[in-house]
């Protein structure tokens, strides 16, 4: 019995029989079975994710930043030192397109799209650099013409159509392409009747409405001396050496408080305005783009 018993287990074959199995290594390029992940799909996500996570950090670091240096940003302009960029909310915006309050994460991430299409370090902090960049693009898109335009370029417009009806008919003269377009804006503005401006029957604006009204228009070398003369010491467009207003492209329109006021104070109260803000929105379409320091100053570039 024992040699048989020795025998049956010599003779035991020790592979698995018919539908059984046993581990092994699986084929190359067979996962299935296997725990481990792909490497690839291991060390993208992390990184991906580690990307958003910085780039959210530095918004929310930017935001309180840009709040602060809406008001406290120091630098320079024309010589006379300047603080904060407040006074240029409503044209910032219209750069970045968003309306996100400056304090908002919203806002920085715009800023920082705006930066990277600048060639500007993209921080979403809207430091002296940037707001150099940005003037540097407003004031690139004025009018570049400085042409003296020949008189059959001039019309004399209404004194209905001035801020001052009084204003005497050779200050009333405008480059004729510049004044059509400026009575579609007027139209299209009036139209708008979130505006609340005062409207006669036709749609025109009404002759006790002061915004929209025409401050300045074409304004000879002659005059521009005169104005220089008068004033040897105001910091005003009207004693521009080079004026714009030379070519009767430019107008200086009626925004709200004083008309040509360069104060801070003023034209805090100006770019407030639904009149200016619309204009910042809209004056574009009939061709006129602003001068950024002065709210009632806008030029025909077309």
């Amino acid at each position: 019995m024992v040699l048989v018993t020795f025998i049956g287990a010599a003779s035991f074959d020790p592979r698995p029989a018919h539908g059984q199995s046993r581990a092994s290594k699986p084929v190359r390029g067979d996962t299935a079975g296997s725990r481990v992940k792909p490497t690839s799909a291991v060390r993208e996500k992390p990184a991906e994710a580690s990307r958003e996570s910085s780039l959210t950090s530095d918004l929310r670091l930017a935001a309180p930043r840009n709040a602060s240096l809406r008001r406290e940003l120091g630098w320079t302009f024309g010589g006379k030192q300047q603080r904060g960029w407040h006074l240029y909310a409503p044209l910032i915006s219209r750069l970045l397109q968003t309306e996100h309050d400056a304090a908002s994460e919203t806002f920085a991430a715009a800023l920082t799209s705006w930066q990277k299409r600048s060639g500007l370090r993209p921080s979403g902090v809207l430091d002296e650099e940037s707001l150099n960049g940005m003037v540097s693009e407003w004031q690139g898109k004025r009018l570049k013409a400085q042409g003296y335009p020949v008189p059959e370029d001039l019309v004399t417009a209404p004194a209905s159509d001035f801020y001052d009806p009084t204003r005497a008919g050779d200050l009333r003269q405008v480059e004729r392409k510049t004044y059509a377009a400026y009575q579609l804006l007027v139209a299209t503005a009036v139209a708008d009747r979130s505006l609340g401006l005062a409207r006669k029957a036709k749609g025109e604006l009404a002759p006790t409405e002061k915004y929209l009204k025409i401050i300045s228009a074409f304004r000879s070398r002659e005059y521009q001396e005169k104005l220089r003369r008068k004033l040897p010491n105001a910091g005003r467009a009207g004693l521009a050496i080079n004026s714009p207003h030379f070519t009767g492209r430019a107008l200086d329109l009626y925004v709200g408080g004083e008309p040509v006021e360069t104060k801070d104070s003023n034209r805090a109260l100006q770019v407030q305005t639904r009149v200016y803000q619309w204009l910042v929105r809209n004056a574009d379409r009939f061709g006129f783009r602003p001068y950024y320091y002065e709210p009632w100053h806008w030029e025909y570039v077309k």
